[in-house]
């Protein structure tokens, strides 16, 4: 069992940037894919973006690209969403999720946290 809680989030203008971090409780993630997701009131969650904990390698939506980073810190058990340039359409409560590597569900699941940009 992963337990993942999502911090970071709040309130930004738009242009301005954030950073939200999801700790993890498994000690040993080498073997999952962390990913983060959204979503914004009325509509269905959305992928964000996604690493390899074995490697860094990283996904990205197009909604998303240029603009947001995904990033991992092996000795906090963290990964991290840096968000630039953010936009309205951005708001949203933001997930962080992990996978085993090999498999496509997402299995843990953390509480979200809110973004909200003002334009």
């Amino acid at each position: 069992q992963v337990q993942l809680v999502e911090s970071g989030g709040g309130l930004v203008q738009a242009g301005g940037s954030l950073r939200l971090s999801c700790a993890a409780s498994e000690r040993t993630l080498s073997t999952y894919v962390m990913g983060w997701f959204r979503q914004a009131p009325g509509k269905e969650r959305e992928f964000v973006g996604s690493i390899v904990w074995s490697g860094g390698l990283t996904y990205y939506a197009d909604s998303v690209k240029g603009r947001f980073t995904i990033s991992r810190d092996n000795a906090k058990n963290t990964v991290y969403l840096q968000m630039n340039s953010l936009k309205p359409e951005d708001t949203a409560v933001y997930y962080c999720a992990a996978r085993r590597a090999r498999t496509t569900t997402y299995t843990f699941w953390g509480q979200g946290t809110q973004v909200t940009v003002s334009s």
